[in-house]
């Protein structure tokens, strides 16, 4: 783990070494004369990804050894490790539609316009190294989805550029079977070698030192000792969970929420922890056949079994025209939880709701940074039942798409996931692992809005949010892509 000791203080301190953090940190140090902090909860296994563990580097799992909570809900999980998500997620790279970016445009100005984020959004590909799913790592199934897909009238689109519904492959962070994460991209040992630079790894943030609003210092636990880092610019990257934990422990949030933990308001901004927004779906299990059975034994005998490669982008009659609000993904190989015996695979396809209307929040249970936060996703709650409503077009969407992989899969008993009750589909409710939203951004009359289009909090000069959490609506895509340019943005506004 590499350990570098803090100095007594900075031009700026990112707070979160995550998919953003690590962006803003390589970005922000470009220049010699700005000092950055880069501070990490988890983990820092160094620059040389072969010093990383293996079951980081391998991108044909989901590994959930680095994480905040081991053993929780689905919907809780989130990395503690430099680099963030993208140490533990699927290494896909979507983009949204433009209906996304109306929706930003209006909350945070025109720097979050399809075209102002594009320069971005290929800066964030080629420092990624994204490519296009190849060839030989589609299995039976996944190839044939994309025949399925093209028979049923879908057309072919590039999935990691602005563009229409469809069917495609994801751009991969991922080459050979090997992930290539956030850190590795952006703080590479060329990277790390700036003496402006110093990243501390395994340093939580406690909480913010705010008077007179201003901060005055940035309360770490190192090495089980505190430490005050201090700059002239603080900047938030702790993700859609951990940003509005660290504020409200800062005393930066709703007044009355605050008190109830014995924390003294220094700015009121009920926003802080609301607008949580997560993408929820429902996966429909089908009977892989034996030949799908032992297809998919023989690619995982060769190292190249990967249990999606394809998805389809899919539009409810309640989405906007040229855009899309559901995601198919149709799925083939070990169980994402539990186990199969050896030769017999899980198959199926999810419906994911990637537009919902429904809000949840994120909440203190104590001051204690240790103590998990309480996090309520409210899937499928909004009252006019608009997410219940496209849910269910999108399951209808999966029985046609189920129906052309019969040749491989078969339906399981009981009745079609569309038909079943409101409450049937919430019990069945699982998550796409994209929130965002509980540091929205929006102008400063709107008591919903934390942070402007810049990322600056409302109320409280030199600190900032830079990550998942400004984002007002999910996008119609993964996140990590657009959360990736919308940090090299950001990184942009601090720089000038």
């Amino acid at each position: 783990m590499t350990r570098t000791s803090p100095r007594s203080g900075y031009d700026v301190v990112v707070l979160g070494g995550g998919v953003a953090g690590c962006v803003l940190a390589a970005r922000l140090s470009e220049d010699p004369d700005r000092a950055v902090c880069l501070v990490e909860a988890g983990p820092d296994y160094g620059p040389r990804p072969e010093d990383w563990p293996e079951r980081i580097r391998d991108a044909r799992a989901l590994p959930r050894d680095d994480v905040w909570e081991r053993h929780t809900a689905s919907h809780r999980i989130r990395a503690r490790v430099l680099g963030g998500s993208s140490c533990v997620n699927g290494a896909w790279n979507t983009w949204g539609s433009h209906a996304d970016h109306e929706e930003w445009t209006r909350a945070g100005g025109e720097r979050w316009s399809a075209a102002a984020l594009e320069p971005y959004r290929l800066r964030a590909v080629a420092r990624m190294g994204l490519r296009t799913v190849p060839d030989r790592e589609l299995s039976a199934w996944a190839s044939a989805a994309l025949t399925a897909a093209a028979g049923l009238g879908h057309e072919e689109v590039d999935m990691g550029a602005p563009g229409r519904p469809g069917y495609g492959r994801p751009l991969l962070n991922a080459v050979d079977g090997l992930r290539r994460n956030a850190a590795f991209a952006y703080l590479d040992p060329a990277t790390r070698s700036r003496p402006n630079l110093t990243v501390l790894g395994g340093a939580l943030v406690d909480r913010l030192s705010v008077r007179g609003g201003l901060v005055r210092g940035a309360h770490v636990v190192l090495d089980g000792e505190r430490v005050t880092l201090t700059a002239d610019t603080y900047v938030l990257a702790s993700g859609t969970f951990g940003s509005p934990g660290v504020l409200l422990r800062s005393g930066i949030g709703p007044a009355a929420h605050l008190a109830e933990n014995g924390i003294r308001c220094e700015a009121d901004l009920p926003g802080v922890g609301a607008n949580l927004s997560d993408q929820p779906g429902v996966f429909v299990p089908l009977a892989p056949t034996d030949a799908l059975n032992r297809s998919l034994a023989a690619k995982e005998a060769a190292g190249e079994l990967y249990v999606s490669r394809m998805l389809v982008r899919a539009a409810s009659e309640h989405c906007p025209p040229g855009a899309w609000d559901l995601h198919l993904l149709p799925t083939a190989g070990p169980p994402l939880f539990g186990g199969l015996p050896p030769g017999r695979y899980e198959a199926g396809v999810s419906a994911f709701l990637m537009k919902p209307v429904s809000r949840g929040h994120v909440r203190l249970r104590s001051a204690d940074p240790l103590e998990p936060p309480e996090i309520v996703p409210a899937f499928l709650t909004d009252p006019a039942g608009r997410d219940l409503a496209v849910l269910r077009a999108g399951l209808r969407q999966v029985e046609e798409l189920a129906s052309a992989l019969r040749p491989l899969a078969t339906p399981t008993d009981g009745p079609p996931a569309h038909g079943l009750s409101d409450a049937g589909l919430r019990e069945r409710v699982g998550t796409y692992w994209h929130p965002v939203g509980t540091c929205a951004m929006g102008p400063a009359q709107d008591p919903r809005a934390v942070v402007d289009g810049q990322g600056a909090v409302h109320g409280i000069p030199g600190l900032r949010v830079a990550d998942a959490s400004v984002l007002p609506t999910v996008p119609a895509a993964n996140t990590q892509l657009p959360v990736l340019a919308v940090a090299e943005m950001l990184a942009d506004t601090l720089r000038r």
